[in-house]
């Protein structure tokens, strides 16, 4: 088929978008001024499969879970999604450099499998106040991540906090999670959770203008606020990155510290001491809330938010799936984001409509896939993600399913090719694995598979161009790709 079928399709559609019934010049005015979104988002999952929504908790950024923008695609104010959270959520997604997701009820927490809420899908996970211990897999999936180069951000609450009374409060389930897991639990982060019920205060931030969590791209951090919470104490000597930023009032050094950081293989892991100062006062109907994202005496906005950013920059555009270069170690994982494509244009990097779930082509599994080329005419498309591969993996393979349609009738000359490059950080082309033609053409899809373990410790782009002839389409169409290490 023609390509040219497909760019009139999307012509209709940006006309069915924007409202628009004049020219294209008018379309491409429009496009222009739609507000820039980050190539590569900070992909985010806030846990709500431990009881985050028992009694009067609402720790959710909105009630459409996975995907908050079921509720509202374009967000303005903390109550056009539905949660306590809301405000937090809304707040990264106006960025356009966060795409975020909410594991729901009934859910597991996974690392290195299919699902799309597995956390090799992204680089932080957000547990606000969890209220059911964690099962030893969600354990070690969990300690996993974050050694692999993924973000924690781990949020309690007081002593006795059991709001589904099961018997195990935050302060029980997160310091479970830090002593008694497969893969870590000789005091991995550095820090306890004292068993303590502090009432009222407003802890102040440590004098440090260089940290980014206290001086970030959302602010500046002088106090955050404790409503019935609790503090940490510091194990400097188990893990010498632990570092407290917010103390409660006469309290300092290792002890007392309410807000505090640290790391963990390539991953990083922050704690706050209260789930009072996340909640925006805002949710579902029946629960009392309190509004402390907003306490003009505190500054837990910019807190949450530099935090949030703080963690995901850990492991660029990776995740914990792909994180981990450095350590000598290898955790069996699958690396690459939004792999099958489901979540549309995000964590690739991609030509316009190259992401697609247009029906002119097929995918091989569920509605999105990528189609680079098919317009008959000269085109060059690209498709690529950054990834790193850790230091210990000796196998590294990337695999793709690719369908290639072709309308030129050659027999042996490759008018339109589609090569797979490894390029490193700063772009220059390492290796160029395999290279596609329209001589390759067939029916239906072909998994195809490149062996990477030679680039083990390095943060490398897969790169995908394909580059169309002057004439007769050629259309390279991919799906479910995977980066499988060992």
């Amino acid at each position: 088929m023609l390509r040219s079928t497909k760019a009139r399709h999307r012509l209709t559609t940006a006309l069915a978008v924007f409202g628009l019934l004049t020219t294209g010049a008018a379309v491409q005015a429009t496009t222009a001024a739609t507000p820039a979104h980050a190539a590569t988002p900070h992909r985010v999952l806030f846990d709500n499969a431990h009881a985050e929504t028992a009694g009067n908790a609402d720790w959710i950024i909105s009630t459409s879970q996975p995907d908050p923008l079921g509720q509202d695609s374009s967000p303005s104010v903390e109550t056009d999604w539905t949660g306590a959270l809301s405000s937090w959520g809304v707040a990264l997604q106006k960025t356009g450099d966060y795409s975020l997701k909410t594991l729901p009820s009934g859910s597991s927490l996974s690392y290195g499998g299919s699902s799309s809420t597995d956390l090799s899908n992204f680089d932080t996970l957000v547990l606000p106040e969890p209220n059911t211990l964690f099962t030893t897999a969600e354990k070690t999936a969990i300690m996993n991540f974050v050694k692999n180069g993924g973000g924690l951000f781990m949020i309690s609450d007081h002593t006795g906090s059991d709001r589904n009374n099961d018997g195990a409060d935050a302060v029980k389930i997160l310091n479970d999670l830090m002593t008694n897991n497969s893969v870590d639990s000789t005091d991995p982060f550095g820090f306890s959770i004292d068993s303590l019920n502090i009432a009222s205060g407003y802890p102040a931030a440590i004098s440090d203008s260089t940290d980014p969590v206290l001086h970030g791209s959302f602010g500046t951090v002088t106090k955050s606020l404790i409503a019935n919470g609790t503090t940490a104490t510091l194990k400097p000597s188990d893990n010498s990155s632990v570092k407290g930023l917010v103390y409660r009032s006469g309290y300092s050094g290792n002890t007392g510290a309410f807000f505090l950081t640290s790391t963990f293989g390539s991953g990083r892991v922050a704690f706050w001491g209260d789930s009072s100062p996340i909640d925006d006062g805002t949710g579902q109907s029946g629960n009392t809330l309190y509004d402390g994202w907003n306490d003009s005496g505190a500054t837990n906005a910019a807190l949450a938010l530099n935090a949030t950013a703080w963690l995901a920059g850990g492991s660029g555009s990776t995740g914990g799936g792909g994180g981990g270069g450095g350590t000598g170690t290898c955790t069996a994982a699958q690396l690459l984001g939004n792999n099958g494509f489901e979540s549309g244009a995000t964590t690739w990097s991609a030509s316009s409509g190259v992401i697609t779930n247009s029906s002119s082509e097929s995918p091989r599994t569920g509605s999105y896939y990528a189609w680079l080329d098919g317009y008959g005419s000269a085109h060059t498309d690209t498709l690529s993600q950054s990834v790193t591969i850790p230091s210990g993996c000796t196998s590294a393979t990337f695999s793709f399913y690719l369908h290639i349609d072709t309308a030129e009738t050659t027999t042996g000359t490759a008018y339109d090719t589609l090569k797979l490059q490894v390029l490193n950080s700063s772009g220059t082309v390492l290796g160029t694995p395999v290279t596609y033609s329209n001589l390759n053409a067939g029916s239906g899809y072909t998994q195809r598979s490149v062996n990477l373990a030679s680039y083990a410790g390095q943060t490398v782009t897969l790169k995908f161009t394909g580059t169309e002839g002057s004439s007769l389409q050629t259309s390279f169409v991919i799906d479910d790709t995977a980066l499988n290490v060992s």
